[in-house]
């Protein structure tokens, strides 16, 4: 394990001989091969990069069971390769983040950030005016949901609450009656991003959808949308965004993820107050983390004895 993941631990030590790594700093390659040149199986997180070179140095290893959604960090190819299953972690976060989604929406549209830094540094001086602090309407919007698959649909269904008009764009459309049971609408890209007051992106990250979010797509966008962004951060081009909520060819934008994590101090985002920040925290919840441990747990331990993963990627 490349991380101390309590509730893993207890489930794997029950059966397995358990390798941890120790201490909070993420382990680098070196550590990684070290670690795993003789194990049968390897639980890691998002941050462990396991590519060709930590692969290709493994002697046995069967199984690599990732604790998260995502598993871009993982060289599926050659892991498939070497007769080695890969393992996620879906569905058990799927409401987290959608609720997380759906915070920056609410949180970026009523301007909640900027409202509360006002009041802590003492700026807040005067009383009501009528063009204070003005922010924009959830209420009856149209929102742009691009990717509409476990956690897309969740936040369709959240935006129920607050009668928006939801659009998605998929690579393939869904059967008109799972359209109407969501209450969504079919859009190319380009004519969602037209017509869409926010535009969520629920899209894993891979050649195809590297910087899709590129100047062209987001000169389309309204002058009064907002982009939220809870999937991978290299999905958008960042310095296109930077010029973006700089010469307010959008309103704004919530993003829990970026193209380099952590963020650099001196990323140009952080000096922007039409953004809100999040740190990669999309499935933080207590319950949520937990429920992750057991799944990847019980994913490399089902391989290591015959059986079927719960959750396998398919190269």
């Amino acid at each position: 394990m490349t991380r101390y993941i309590p509730k893993a631990v207890e489930i794997l030590s029950a059966s397995c001989d358990l390798t941890v790594h120790k201490g909070r700093a993420f382990p680098s390659k070196k550590d990684i091969i070290k670690n795993v040149s003789n194990k049968d199986g390897l639980l890691c997180s998002l941050s462990d990069v396991i590519d060709n070179e930590v692969i290709v140095a493994t002697k046995k290893l069967r199984v690599i069971s990732s604790y998260s959604v995502g598993y871009d960090h993982i060289d599926i190819d050659t892991a498939t390769r070497y007769g080695i299953c890969v393992t996620y972690t879906p569905e058990v976060l799927t409401e987290t983040t959608a609720d997380l989604a759906f915070t920056l929406l609410l949180t970026t549209a009523r301007r909640i950030t900027e409202a509360d830094v006002l009041v802590r540094s003492g700026q807040w001086r005067s009383g009501w005016k009528y063009d204070f602090m003005l922010g924009s309407d959830i209420n009856g919007k149209t929102l742009g949901i691009i990717g509409l698959g476990r956690i897309g649909s969740a936040v369709a269904k959240r935006s129920n609450g607050f009668k928006m008009r939801v659009l998605y764009h998929d690579r393939n459309r869904l059967p008109i009656e799972k359209e109407d049971e969501l209450a969504v609408e079919y859009r190319s890209l380009e004519d969602l991003l037209k017509e869409s007051d926010f535009v969520s992106i629920h899209l894993p990250l891979n050649n195809d959808t590297f910087h899709l979010f590129n100047e062209q797509k987001l000169k389309l966008m309204k002058p009064t949308s907002y982009l939220i962004n809870t999937a991978r951060g290299s999905i958008i081009d960042e310095k296109a965004l930077i010029r973006a909520l700089k010469q307010k060819w959008i309103a704004g934008a919530g993003l829990d993820v970026f193209e380099t994590e952590p963020i650099s101090r001196n990323n140009l985002l952080l000096k922007m107050n039409n953004i809100v920040l999040a740190p990669h925290v999309g499935s933080s919840t207590t319950e949520t983390r937990e429920k992750m441990a057991e799944v990847a747990a019980m994913n490399l331990l089902n391989v290591l004895n015959g059986k079927k993963p719960l959750y396998e990627v398919k190269s």
